[in-house]
């Protein structure tokens, strides 16, 4: 495994990507592509793995154990979102909420869910999956201390 942004979609992964209607499935390969194009920033972070976990999209930092699991998904209940996922113990989205109150909207504290129009912040969505990617690392820092770390690299 690498953590360069064209590392091809695990087959099973593939064969999620496969059932879901265009554009959605261009929208979670582009966050697929933002969150392996922040690992590579991130010398800490090591390979990812690429998986299914709740039958989704999963990304895990096996060999560091740096981060905490981050998913895409897009649901038929909702045909014009589309959702990046984080822990919802973790913390993550409460901490993004405080840091981007108006920039993305939030499904409760374990996603950043997106309309298929939406414009994608990439540099503010990229510090968030920085800050999961490193979480298991960083979590007793303060809050203002993890976003500094991360401004620095992203």
């Amino acid at each position: 495994m690498t953590n360069h942004p064209d590392n091809p979609v695990h087959p099973e992964v593939a064969a999620v990507f496969a059932t879901y209607p265009e554009p959605a499935k261009s929208k979670l390969l582009f966050l697929r592509q933002l969150i392996y194009e922040t690992a590579v920033c991130l010398d800490e972070v090591g390979a990812l793995e690429e998986t299914l976990k709740w039958g989704e999209p999963s990304y895990l930092t096996p060999a560091s154990k740096s981060g905490s699991t981050i998913r895409i998904a897009w649901k038929a209940s909702k045909p014009d979102q589309y959702s990046i996922f984080f822990k919802c113990t973790a913390n993550l989205v409460p901490a993004f909420k405080e840091k981007y109150p108006q920039t993305f909207r939030y499904g409760g504290n374990r996603s950043i869910d997106f309309t298929l129009d939406d414009q994608i912040p990439v540099r503010e969505l990229k510090r968030c999956i920085a800050l999961a990617l490193t979480y298991h690392r960083n979590k007793n820092l303060t809050a203002t201390t993890r976003w500094e770390m991360v401004k620095k690299i992203i």
